[in-house]
């Protein structure tokens, strides 16, 4: 069983090493998590899973490698068949004996149990024979009979069935998925670069010890900087049109980038770069910012990132007069490549799902403009995008 719960794991793209697997089973030796369901969960979760984005992935296996298993009662406080006959002697009444021995004892109860199975064919509701829920029936789930077998029930009534990995808590952070409000943080820290700017009004704890020490005792405290992410970025928001259906995500996006980056600056754009972009959409038409004077503003250390569904009509990408909105002299091609080529670290997240982008003209026509710097707004396509902007060049 536990060989195969680690194969079905390797299958899953879970990166569980042979070394994991032998500290899992020399844990279990050990009886880290003996008799209880619950605490080999958490014991396999903490020495397979070393990543958070797999916490999700590895509960799916979980449950299905050990869907239905319970804890145990512990051998030493087990209570011996016959010690339960006695006590039942002794404490039931007659009518509650006449009902443990309704079918016949243990033998005919299970013999029953099969034929049952094999006349049922539909659920049942209630009552007193047949497989159901709700009832007196000795077969069945949520119901009270003396002398049961428990069919179907997702949790027994003491509660000896553990199904934490069903509650999936972490189903958002597997990196297959779209991003959420939860995750986009986590894939963003890849990009940080911090240093110590502004006036000195953090505790240094190292040098406040080391000072003191030196101090004879006397305490000394020690104060630096604040740290910061020093990385510049330009974010590009594809607005209106078919970026409708991906307003949620984008929002969280941008929200996220605003509180995890100290120089950040945005601007919108409708379907393609073209000679000039918006900071206020409300405004668009009135207030606009030429891309040439954004290039000698922002010097070549800012990264840029554009996010866009890149689903558009060819001509908007090749032709002169191709948008949809206003006339442009020059294509929309030329513009972005004199963007590419102002910010070398550049790359463009697209919200459409990577399976649809071979059956979009467009998409491709951006890929090839962009050097193939392009990547899904998934936890993996935004932590893939933050590596490449890491990169110089």
């Amino acid at each position: 069983m536990f060989f195969s719960f680690f194969a079905e794991l390797r299958e899953a793209k879970v990166p569980v090493s042979l070394r994991e697997y032998l500290t899992l089973m020399e844990a279990m030796q050990k009886r880290v998590a003996a008799f209880d369901i619950e605490d080999f969960y958490f014991l396999a979760r903490t020495a397979l899973v070393k990543d958070e984005r797999h916490l999700d992935r590895f509960d799916r296996v979980f449950g299905h490698c050990f869907k239905g298993s319970e804890t145990p009662a512990d051998p030493q406080t087990a209570i011996p068949d016959q010690w339960l006959r006695k006590l039942a002697e002794r404490f039931l009444t007659d009518e509650e004996k006449q009902l443990i021995e309704a079918l016949g004892g243990w033998e005919q109860l299970m013999e029953s149990l099969r034929q049952r199975l094999a006349e049922q064919r539909s659920r049942h509701q209630g009552g007193g024979k047949w497989i159901g829920t709700a009832g007196t029936s000795p077969f069945g789930a949520y119901g009270y009979n003396p002398e049961g077998v428990r069919v179907g029930q997702q949790g027994g009534r003491n509660r000896s069935a553990v199904k934490v990995w069903d509650r999936r808590e972490f189903r958002n952070l597997d990196d297959t998925v779209e991003l959420g409000t939860r995750n986009i943080k986590l894939a963003l820290r890849r990009l940080r670069q911090f240093a110590r700017e502004g006036a000195a009004e953090e505790l240094d704890l190292g040098g406040t010890v080391k000072s003191t020490a030196h101090n004879a005792g006397w305490l000394d405290l020690k104060l630096v900087p604040e740290r910061h992410n020093v990385v510049k970025l330009l974010l590009f928001l594809d607005v209106g049109g078919s970026m409708e259906d991906h307003v949620r995500v984008c929002e969280e996006l941008f929200s996220a980038t605003r509180s995890e980056f100290k120089h950040l600056i945005h601007f919108y754009f409708h379907n393609c770069i073209y000679e000039s972009v918006w900071r206020d959409s409300r405004r668009r038409h009135v207030e606009q910012v030429p891309i040439i004077e954004l290039i000698r503003t922002y010097d070549r250390s800012y990264r840029i990132v554009l996010v866009g569904d890149a689903s558009m009509s060819p001509y908007e990408i090749e032709k002169e007069g191709g948008s949809v909105e206003r006339w442009n002299d020059e294509p929309g091609e030329v513009w972005l490549r004199r963007l590419f080529e102002a910010y070398p670290r550049a790359v463009w997240l697209n919200p459409v799902p990577e399976k649809y982008w071979a059956g979009t003209t467009s998409i491709a026509m951006i890929r090839r403009i962009a050097e193939n710097r392009m990547f899904p707004l998934t936890l993996d396509g935004l932590d893939r995008a933050m590596r490449r902007l890491k990169r110089r060049g």
